[in-house]
Protein backbone atom coordinates (compact mmCIF):
# COMPACT_ATOMS: atom_id res chain seq x y z
CA UNK A 1 0.00 0.00 0.00
CA UNK A 2 1.22 3.34 -0.86
CA UNK A 3 2.28 6.12 2.01
CA UNK A 4 -0.32 8.43 1.41
CA UNK A 5 -2.63 5.97 1.42
CA UNK A 6 -2.12 4.72 4.50
CA UNK A 7 -1.37 8.07 5.77
CA UNK A 8 -4.70 9.17 4.75
CA UNK A 9 -6.63 5.71 6.86
CA UNK A 10 -4.24 6.63 10.16
CA UNK A 11 -6.07 9.73 10.05
CA UNK A 12 -9.46 8.95 9.42
CA UNK A 13 -9.01 6.21 12.02
CA UNK A 14 -8.16 8.88 14.22
CA UNK A 15 -11.13 10.92 13.19
CA UNK A 16 -13.61 7.96 14.15
CA UNK A 17 -11.62 7.34 17.22
CA UNK A 18 -12.00 11.05 18.45
CA UNK A 19 -15.59 11.13 17.43
CA UNK A 20 -16.16 7.85 19.27
CA UNK A 21 -14.62 9.90 22.44
CA UNK A 22 -16.67 12.74 22.18
CA UNK A 23 -19.79 10.96 21.66
CA UNK A 24 -19.12 9.08 24.90
CA UNK A 25 -18.35 11.97 26.86
CA UNK A 26 -21.70 14.09 26.03
CA UNK A 27 -23.45 10.89 26.46
CA UNK A 28 -21.63 9.95 29.77
CA UNK A 29 -22.20 13.86 31.18
CA UNK A 30 -25.64 13.33 30.45
CA UNK A 31 -26.43 9.95 32.03
CA UNK A 32 -23.27 8.62 34.02
CA UNK A 33 -21.83 5.68 32.62
CA UNK A 34 -24.94 3.03 33.40
CA UNK A 35 -27.14 5.10 31.02
CA UNK A 36 -24.70 4.91 27.77
CA UNK A 37 -25.54 2.39 24.94
CA UNK A 38 -22.95 1.50 22.56
CA UNK A 39 -25.97 2.40 19.72
CA UNK A 40 -26.30 6.10 20.60
CA UNK A 41 -22.54 6.56 20.69
CA UNK A 42 -21.99 4.97 17.01
CA UNK A 43 -25.20 6.88 16.18
CA UNK A 44 -23.76 10.37 17.29
CA UNK A 45 -20.06 9.08 16.75
CA UNK A 46 -21.33 8.65 12.43
CA UNK A 47 -19.72 5.00 13.56
CA UNK A 48 -20.33 1.35 13.69
CA UNK A 49 -20.35 -1.00 16.31
CA UNK A 50 -16.90 -2.93 14.66
CA UNK A 51 -14.87 0.29 15.12
CA UNK A 52 -15.86 0.33 19.30
CA UNK A 53 -14.39 -2.88 19.13
CA UNK A 54 -11.31 -1.80 16.75
CA UNK A 55 -10.55 1.41 18.62
CA UNK A 56 -10.98 0.22 22.51
CA UNK A 57 -12.25 -3.23 22.84
CA UNK A 58 -15.62 -2.83 24.19
CA UNK A 59 -18.55 -0.08 25.39
CA UNK A 60 -16.72 -0.36 29.33
CA UNK A 61 -13.32 0.17 27.98
CA UNK A 62 -14.33 3.19 25.70
CA UNK A 63 -16.22 4.55 28.29
CA UNK A 64 -13.20 4.16 30.82
CA UNK A 65 -10.86 6.11 28.14
CA UNK A 66 -13.29 8.88 27.69
CA UNK A 67 -13.32 9.53 31.56
CA UNK A 68 -9.68 9.31 32.26
CA UNK A 69 -9.57 12.05 29.34
CA UNK A 70 -11.68 14.22 30.93
CA UNK A 71 -10.03 13.89 34.19
CA UNK A 72 -6.85 14.66 32.85
CA UNK A 73 -8.02 17.55 31.38
CA UNK A 74 -9.71 18.83 33.97
CA UNK A 75 -6.82 18.36 36.39
CA UNK A 76 -4.13 19.18 33.90
CA UNK A 77 -6.00 22.62 33.92
CA UNK A 78 -6.26 23.15 37.65
CA UNK A 79 -2.70 22.50 37.96
CA UNK A 80 -1.60 24.97 35.49
CA UNK A 81 -3.87 27.63 37.07
CA UNK A 82 -2.38 26.33 40.99
CA UNK A 83 1.21 25.77 39.52
CA UNK A 84 1.20 29.57 38.29
CA UNK A 85 0.14 31.27 41.79
CA UNK A 86 2.79 32.86 43.88
CA UNK A 87 4.06 32.21 47.03
CA UNK A 88 2.12 34.95 48.52
CA UNK A 89 -0.90 33.77 47.00
CA UNK A 90 -4.29 35.46 49.01
CA UNK A 91 -7.03 33.21 49.24
CA UNK A 92 -8.72 34.66 46.93
CA UNK A 93 -6.46 34.09 43.86
CA UNK A 94 -6.29 30.75 45.18
CA UNK A 95 -10.09 30.33 44.98
CA UNK A 96 -10.08 31.99 41.76
CA UNK A 97 -7.40 29.67 39.92
CA UNK A 98 -8.64 26.57 41.80
CA UNK A 99 -12.49 27.63 40.05
CA UNK A 100 -11.08 28.63 36.48
CA UNK A 101 -11.68 25.90 35.18
CA UNK A 102 -14.78 25.11 35.89
CA UNK A 103 -16.01 28.84 35.11
CA UNK A 104 -14.13 28.20 31.87
CA UNK A 105 -16.13 24.96 31.08
CA UNK A 106 -19.70 26.68 32.23
CA UNK A 107 -19.26 29.77 30.27
CA UNK A 108 -18.24 27.53 27.09
CA UNK A 109 -20.41 24.98 27.34
CA UNK A 110 -20.47 21.77 24.51
CA UNK A 111 -17.90 19.27 25.08
CA UNK A 112 -15.97 21.88 27.68
CA UNK A 113 -19.13 21.74 29.75
CA UNK A 114 -19.84 18.22 28.68
CA UNK A 115 -16.27 17.07 30.13
CA UNK A 116 -16.61 19.02 33.73
CA UNK A 117 -19.68 17.49 33.96
CA UNK A 118 -18.21 14.11 33.66
CA UNK A 119 -15.46 14.99 35.57
CA UNK A 120 -18.31 16.11 38.28
CA UNK A 121 -19.98 13.02 37.99
CA UNK A 122 -17.18 10.82 38.70
CA UNK A 123 -15.80 12.74 41.25
CA UNK A 124 -19.49 12.03 43.29
CA UNK A 125 -19.01 8.77 41.81
CA UNK A 126 -15.76 7.52 41.60
CA UNK A 127 -15.76 4.01 38.88
CA UNK A 128 -12.96 1.37 39.57
CA UNK A 129 -9.69 2.26 38.28
CA UNK A 130 -9.83 6.14 38.80
CA UNK A 131 -6.90 5.62 41.24
CA UNK A 132 -4.79 5.43 38.39
CA UNK A 133 -4.95 9.51 38.44
CA UNK A 134 -4.75 9.27 42.24
CA UNK A 135 -1.26 11.35 41.45
CA UNK A 136 -2.59 14.25 39.67
CA UNK A 137 -5.45 14.34 42.19
CA UNK A 138 -2.42 14.75 45.08
CA UNK A 139 -0.58 17.08 42.74
CA UNK A 140 -3.53 19.59 42.48
CA UNK A 141 -4.32 19.10 46.19
CA UNK A 142 -1.00 19.75 47.11
CA UNK A 143 -0.41 23.36 45.40
CA UNK A 144 -4.14 24.24 46.86
CA UNK A 145 -2.93 22.93 50.57
CA UNK A 146 0.91 25.23 50.12
CA UNK A 147 -1.12 28.28 49.75
CA UNK A 148 -3.74 27.54 52.44
CA UNK A 149 -1.03 26.85 54.85
CA UNK A 150 0.49 30.48 53.96
CA UNK A 151 -2.79 31.67 54.47
CA UNK A 152 -3.69 29.51 57.93
CA UNK A 153 -1.01 29.15 60.04
CA UNK A 154 -3.24 28.11 63.30
CA UNK A 155 -5.19 25.46 60.79
CA UNK A 156 -3.43 21.57 60.79
CA UNK A 157 -2.81 19.83 57.77
CA UNK A 158 -5.20 17.86 57.79
CA UNK A 159 -8.51 20.35 57.94
CA UNK A 160 -6.59 22.34 55.11
CA UNK A 161 -6.96 18.83 53.01
CA UNK A 162 -10.42 18.37 54.06
CA UNK A 163 -11.47 22.18 52.79
CA UNK A 164 -9.96 21.44 49.53
CA UNK A 165 -11.87 18.44 49.01
CA UNK A 166 -15.17 20.40 49.94
CA UNK A 167 -14.43 23.30 47.42
CA UNK A 168 -13.59 20.34 45.18
CA UNK A 169 -17.30 18.78 45.92
CA UNK A 170 -18.64 22.16 45.40
CA UNK A 171 -17.37 22.85 42.03
CA UNK A 172 -18.54 19.01 40.70
CA UNK A 173 -22.09 20.01 42.38
CA UNK A 174 -22.00 22.76 40.31
CA UNK A 175 -21.26 21.52 36.90
CA UNK A 176 -24.74 19.20 37.15
CA UNK A 177 -26.94 21.24 39.03
CA UNK A 178 -29.58 23.79 37.17
CA UNK A 179 -27.74 26.78 38.50
CA UNK A 180 -24.36 25.68 36.51
CA UNK A 181 -26.77 25.89 33.02
CA UNK A 182 -28.07 29.40 34.73
CA UNK A 183 -24.34 30.79 34.95
CA UNK A 184 -23.47 29.53 31.45
CA UNK A 185 -25.69 32.46 30.28
CA UNK A 186 -23.75 35.00 32.44
CA UNK A 187 -20.22 36.26 30.61
CA UNK A 188 -17.10 34.72 32.40
CA UNK A 189 -16.18 38.17 34.46
CA UNK A 190 -20.00 38.03 36.36
CA UNK A 191 -19.30 34.20 36.91
CA UNK A 192 -15.75 34.28 38.80
CA UNK A 193 -17.01 37.48 40.64
CA UNK A 194 -20.05 35.36 42.04
CA UNK A 195 -18.31 32.09 42.11
CA UNK A 196 -14.88 32.97 43.76
CA UNK A 197 -16.07 34.49 47.23
CA UNK A 198 -17.96 31.24 47.34
CA UNK A 199 -14.72 29.15 47.34
CA UNK A 200 -12.49 31.25 49.11
CA UNK A 201 -15.12 31.04 51.98
CA UNK A 202 -15.27 27.29 51.59
CA UNK A 203 -11.17 27.61 52.35
CA UNK A 204 -11.05 30.13 54.74
CA UNK A 205 -13.36 28.58 57.06
CA UNK A 206 -14.49 29.55 60.40
CA UNK A 207 -13.35 29.74 63.65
Amino acid sequence: MRPEKTDLRREAGQRTRDDLLSAALELLAQRGQEGVTLREITQNAGANVAAVSYHFGSLKALCEVAIEHALERYLDAQIRELDALAGDATLSELAEAFARPMVNALVAGGRELAVMRTVARVGIDPPEGWERLAGKFEQARRQAVRVLAANLPGVDERELVFRVRCAAGMLNWLAVAPIGSELGAEPAERVERMLVPVVAGAFRGAR
